[in-house]
């Protein structure tokens, strides 16, 4: 007889993780903060928060916000356009059972519009 436990179907969740300067993070000089647009893997939105906050901290990354645009398939289902590249992205985070940082914007304070 087994302990272990049936394996729970994995997802892949949309967050968008804002974060603040921190010594040794990486930013470049001049840069207030960031966003990163991630794709994360987990049984649950909590539980991919979780991971991704984690990973970026182990990065040295200050991290301020996290908010969560739902699963692969919540956003199909509320019609979201998610491009041929995007959905790579995310089933390599699902393959991979990992956190994949799709993009970054890089904030500077005080530069003209």
């Amino acid at each position: 007889m087994s302990d272990k436990k049936p394996k729970r179907p994995h997802f892949v969740f949309t967050l968008l993780v804002e974060v603040g300067r921190k010594s040794g993070d990486g930013l470049p000089d001049g840069a207030s903060g960031a966003a990163l647009m991630c794709y994360a893997s987990g049984v649950d939105e909590d539980e991919a928060v979780r991971e991704t906050v984690a990973v970026l901290k182990t990065a040295d990354l200050n991290v301020l916000e996290v908010t969560g645009y739902g699963s692969l398939e919540e956003r199909e289902a509320e019609g979201h356009d998610i491009d041929p590249e995007e959905r790579k992205l995310m089933a390599r985070a699902l393959r991979e059972n990992s956190v994949v940082v799709a993009q970054t914007t890089v904030f500077r304070e005080g530069e003209d519009d």
